[in-house]
């Protein structure tokens, strides 16, 4: 190989020098890199590439261009198989150079994290050994984001030993095994030795590996290269920190469009990718109006997110002109600066680390950034983009915030904060517009006195009223033309169920015994939302899913009130199976909120019908699917107060207990396109109602249950939540064996089955052998109705609730005996 010219100002000249170190390979490398001291014991020299955007400024388009022309050459090379293809890039350098290649391919996006979630399983994870911060986590919103059989495509801005990559594709490998991966970087750098490894794994692995760079070559290293750097380190003069006077400090707030995600540590769809495109002219357009005048500017984005302000620099440039914006990135790597033409660090700003990472406090860095002794390389505005993260306190205060230190090296200092989207368990989807309605403005919430017997503040109803119209219907006529399928069950009422003197008194025992345990659920709920669901300068909105998650959504929101000062939002929504979830109310929310911050809230799970309704409802939407719930005995959702089928009093009861207001309702010729599902206020049954009061007695259990709430999230944080369905499946395995052909005849869980006895036709009810007072109420229903109730083992709910099958026909019990239907 030929041995690169070093002469001259090239950036890596001072490194060649004084280690010894030689370049070879391609003639175009000292184009796309230079060299400086990594204050790292493992390895002594840093490849800084003059095109990545992370340590030296450069223009937009270059970056971006690079990523892009590379991700081309992955199609060209793939061929067909590149419509299967997904991009892996690595963190923190790689992050928009993975997703520029993605863009070029037109593939998803991913990129390792240093950043965990709580409460979020990483799907893989992996160790750079040369690096200073070593394990990777891969944390996808989608879990099987890397399952399929498609080409992988993994990206990094260098391959020095290619030990990364190769770790990378073992971990990935044994979980997911595919036929093809294809490895591209900037630069590939490998001895003939590394290279072989790296084919005799593959071989190994029965897989094919293709790599693309846009430049080769190799590095020489003297044998006490370690030596000789750490003595120079040692004696190089240290920078001073930047003074001076403060230039002005200006936040400015970027449309960014709701639910898109901020960068592919957690997935980014191609359909995000094009809403992104889309949004760029109006992000950047604020930008540029605060900027008025400024002639050379660098858009300065934040560690591991270094995509969207790079697209955001590209869109400014657009605007104020491609000449007057450079870009780089603040970065986790310790660089030695030396303020000389020939190295590739000019300048460093030291400062503490504002995300709150995991690895505790530190020192972070932006490189290049200060002008050092040449004047004419000082930028005259900084913009700082950052995600919500980290826009915290250590950004701003103290002496060595990198906000005070930007504002020392500059004329006008710009910040920019970009929302986090969070985590969901559920699959990513496509973003497309909410359903459509007519161009009409959404109707007005209804709010009690007026609608419900809760306070106005306590929670908006997303319904229409409809306490003037006759819709209740026999249970029994119901019934028949549910199953018969001449009536949908939401087009009429049941007969409300008046409770006994008897049955109210048991209530109000079942509230006495259990008023800890269900405020203790609704903190560890709350705690939870908090610390996943709620970033800096955000809101939480409420979704309680009318009527039994209402009362649940009104504690949510007073544990908010109590525990944080927060004056959160809450809404009653419809959603009704077979049918989907309001989309007037969708509409409503979307106009006036974050749609990515609303949380969706119900009591509880039964075997999850809800859950897969709500997750098909929001299909293409730009909302979080998933449902918060105080118990999951069903084991469908990742957010619960317990997973233990336990009595919550509010089941006991019908509108008595959530506001005096029906279950909902959807016909046609009572609720128009604009209108939203419609539901009926009993103030008939005020004499009997127990909303409020159950309300009030769980929120006055807070105080003492605070800690062990907080506790209760903290644990919760660090297990694996993810939904195992196992209700789904002993619903399943007990239509079968009593010969129902609809497992929607099988209500599992305390509550569903209360509902059976209250609302439907019970035909027997299965009660797990030795359950107690839990189920006393359920005993005390069952005996009203004449409905037989079975002990059984091997049931993971406290009981479960049998429909009448089909009036025309026999069922068969358990036995395999055959069982007469009497009505």
């Amino acid at each position: 190989m030929a041995v690169q010219d070093v002469s001259g100002t090239w950036s890596g000249g001072w490194v060649t020098e004084r280690l010894g170190l030689r370049l070879t390979g391609s003639p175009e490398l000292p184009e796309l890199i230079g060299l400086a001291l990594r204050e790292n014991k493992k390895r002594a020299h840093l490849l800084v590439s003059q095109v990545l955007g992370k340590h030296v400024p450069q223009r937009p388009a270059v970056v971006h261009g690079a990523g892009v022309e590379l991700g081309r050459r992955v199609r060209e090379l793939l061929g067909p198989d590149a419509a299967d293809a997904v991009v892996l890039g690595y963190a923190e350098t790689a992050t928009a150079l993975g997703h520029s290649v993605a863009d070029g391919l037109g593939a998803p996006y991913l990129h390792s994290t240093r950043r965990p979630v709580a409460g979020v399983a990483p799907v893989g994870g992996f160790e750079e050994e040369h690096s200073h911060a070593t394990s990777h986590l891969l944390l996808p919103t989608d879990p099987d984001f890397l399952a399929g059989d498609g080409p992988l495509v993994l990206v990094d801005d260098e391959f020095s030993t290619g030990t990364t990559v190769l770790n990378t594709i073992r971990a990935l490998h044994a979980r997911h095994p595919r036929p093809r991966y294809v490895v591209v970087a900037l630069v590939d750098l490998r001895t003939e030795a590394d290279r072989a490894r790296l084919t005799e794994a593959a071989a190994e692995l029965g897989a094919r590996l293709d790599l693309l760079a846009t430049a080769t070559g190799g590095v020489e290293l003297p044998a006490d290269v370690l030596d000789r750097a750490a003595e120079l380190i040692a004696a190089a003069p240290a920078q001073a920190p930047p003074d001076g006077p403060s230039a002005p400090l200006q936040r400015v707030e970027l449309p960014w469009p709701a639910g898109l995600p901020e960068g592919g540590r957690h997935g980014f769809s191609t359909a995000d990718a094009g809403r992104l495109d889309a949004a760029l002219p109006e992000l950047a357009a604020p930008l540029a109006e605060a900027l008025a005048g400024r002639r050379n500017v660098l858009v300065l984005g934040f560690e591991e997110l270094m995509y969207a302000p790079l697209r955001i620099a590209g869109a400014l440039g657009e605007l104020i002109g491609e000449d007057k914006v450079r870009f780089s990135t603040t970065t986790r790597s310790p660089v030695l600066a030396v303020d000389h033409p020939g190295y590739a660090i000019r300048t460093r700003l030291a400062f503490p680390a504002h995300d709150d990472p995991a690895d505790g406090p530190g020192e972070r860095y932006a490189y290049n950034v200060a002008p050092g002794e040449d004047a004419g390389r000082r930028f005259d505005a900084v913009v700082l983009v950052v995600d919500q993260p980290a826009d915290t306190p250590a950004l701003h205060e103290g002496e060595r915030a990198l906000l005070r230190q930007l504002r020392r090296v500059t004329d006008l200092v710009v910040l920019a904060v970009l929302p986090s989207v969070s985590v969901s368990p559920l699959p990513p989807v496509p973003v497309s517009p909410l359903p459509s309605v007519s161009p009409m403005s959404t109707p007005a919430p209804l709010h009690g006195p007026a609608f419900s017997s809760y306070p106005a503040e306590d929670v908006s109803w997303l319904l229409t009223d409809l306490s003037e119209v006759a819709l209740e219907a026999p249970t029994e006529e119901r019934e028949e033309a549910v199953q018969s399928g001449g009536a949908h069950y939401a087009e009429s009422l049941p007969v409300e169920y008046q409770p006994s003197p008897e049955y109210q008194e048991l209530f109000q025992q079942a509230l006495t015994t259990s008023v800890d345990r269900i405020a203790l659920a609704v903190g560890t709920v709350a705690e939870t939302l908090r610390r996943e669901r709620l970033g800096a300068g955000s809101e939480l909105v409420f979704a309680s899913l009318a009527r039994a998650g209402t009362p649940v959504g009104i504690l949510l929101r007073r544990w908010f009130a109590f525990a944080h000062g927060l004056d959160t939002p809450h809404y009653a929504v419809s959603i009704i199976r077979g049918k989907g979830i309001d989309p007037v109310a969708l509409r409503y929310l979307a106009e006036r909120h974050d749609s990515r911050q609303v949380v969706f809230v119900d009591g509880w799970t039964g075997k999850g019908a809800i859950t897969r309704e709500l997750a098909a409802a929001l299909e293409g939407m730009p909302f979080d699917p998933e449902l918060a719930v105080l118990s999951d005995p069903g084991r469908c959702v990742r957010t619960y107060g317990t997973r233990d089928d336990f009595l919550i009093p509010s089941a006991c009861l019908n509108s008595t207990v959530s506001g005096l207001i029906s279950r909902t309702v959807l016909r046609s010729d009572l609720i128009g396109p604009n209108d939203f599902h419609g539901a009926k206020y009993y103030r008939e049954l005020a004499g009997a109602d127990v909303s409020r009061g159950f309300v009030e007695a769980v929120a006055g259990r807070f105080t003492a249950v605070h800690a062990d709430a907080v506790k209760a999230a903290d644990e919760l944080a660090v297990v694996d939540r993810t939904p195992d369905w196992a209700g789904w499946a002993a619903m399943e395995r007990i239509s079968t064996e009593y010969g129902i052909d609809s497992v929607n005849l099988v209500k599992p869980g305390v509550g569903e089955t209360t509902r059976v006895l209250l609302r439907r036709v019970p035909w027997r009810i299965l009660a797990k052998r030795g359950t107690g007072a839990d189920l006393d109420h359920v005993r005390l229903l069952a005996a009203q109705r004449g409905v037989f109730v079975e002990e059984v083992d091997d049931l993971p709910y406290s009981c479960v609730g049998l429909i009448h099958p089909r009036f025309s026909r026999g069922a068969t019990g358990a036995d395999g005996t055959a069982v007469k239907v009497e009505h």
